[in-house]
């Protein structure tokens, strides 16, 4: 079969589209065919030496993708042509890819595969972040950090999905702006001087009651300093490149909290969770959710699709299609 796979670390030009073998036997887990694979930051790091979990190469990176089962043990409750989803795993930058049934979970039928993948990784951890980490009630307002982003993306359309009474959008690139107001955001601010102070205008000089904060770096001081009393800041990644420290004495003189949050060690660590947090994400999705027109590539351009990413030209999810 084919598959994208990195020969040497050194980014998006070190990966080769090739033959590798088959997925003959799924050694008790679930042979997918995958018929779409999401590109996500931690595979750009993977692709440069740069991630938690060093590999050396050659190997087949994405972590998440959708498609058909083409063989499941007996008792994994899946069956052979069921639409599936999976995530937690190495390899889907393949035509087929074994995941284990713990990571696997049925596609929401009023989605194709392309926008199932989109809606797996950043959907339910934003739909876990706000739900089970900062226990969002409906009325509180949010603020989205790199909001044209696939976690930004998710963030804004679930925070309005779950009844904010005002979402702000931040943007690193102006011409992101409409974008992200055409998801649903109410406000749309460039990452520029003064944005803060903007933040409390908005708010009546309250500031927001949550933070999603997938940037980390610079920008983490001044989205503390966004948080109204009770506020609390999510911790999702650091695609700024570097992690920011914090003086605790800031969190108890403004009565704050900082979260972090890690869907999948979460799911690791609770057996079972995987199911809930989906469901609650699929009603929404019943209910109209629907994540934007993902970028399309084809497999064959996977180099290409990881350089879109590097290179910061990306509005949404990018999707790789065998």
């Amino acid at each position: 079969m084919k598959a994208a796979v990195v020969q040497e670390l050194s980014g998006p030009a070190g990966v080769v589209y090739t033959d590798i073998d088959d997925v003959s036997d799924g050694g008790g887990n679930i042979v997918i065919e995958v018929r779409a694979a999401g590109v996500c930051f931690p595979d750009l790091l993977l692709t440069k030496g740069k991630y938690q979990l060093k590999l050396p190469p050659p190997f087949v990176p994405g972590m998440e993708c959708a498609g058909v089962v083409r063989s499941a043990p007996a008792d994994s409750g899946f069956r052979m042509g069921e639409r599936v989803s999976a995530f937690g795993v190495l390899g889907c930058y393949a035509e087929q890819v074994a995941v284990p049934a713990s990571h696997v979970i049925r596609s929401p039928t009023e989605l194709d595969d392309a926008e199932a993948v989109s809606l797996l990784v950043n959907y339910n951890t934003m739909y876990f972040a706000l739900s089970r980490r900062a226990v969002m009630r409906p009325g509180q307002t949010v603020l989205v950090l790199g909001a044209a982003g696939g976690v930004g993306t998710a963030a804004v359309q679930i925070a309005k999905a779950m009844g904010a009474s005002q979402v702000i959008g931040v943007v690193h690139r102006e011409t992101a702006m409409d974008y992200v107001a055409a998801l649903g955001a109410d406000r749309v601010l460039h990452l520029a001087e003064g944005w803060v102070e903007r933040v409390h205008e908005y708010t009546n000089g309250q500031g927001v009651d949550i933070v999603v904060d997938p940037i980390g770096g610079r920008t983490f001081d001044d989205a503390i300093r966004a948080l109204a009393i009770d506020g609390k800041l999510l911790v999702i990644g650091f695609a700024a490149g570097s992690v920011p420290t914090l003086s605790v004495n800031r969190l108890l003189l403004r009565n704050i909290g900082v979260l972090g949050v890690a869907w999948g060690e979460y799911l690791n660590k609770v057996p079972g969770s995987a199911v809930l947090f989906s469901s609650g994400l699929n009603q929404l999705v019943s209910l109209g959710l629907k994540p934007p027109p993902p970028q399309r590539y084809p497999l064959s351009e996977a180099r290409a699709a990881l350089q879109c990413l590097n290179d910061g030209g990306v509005l949404g999810k990018v999707v790789l299609e065998p």
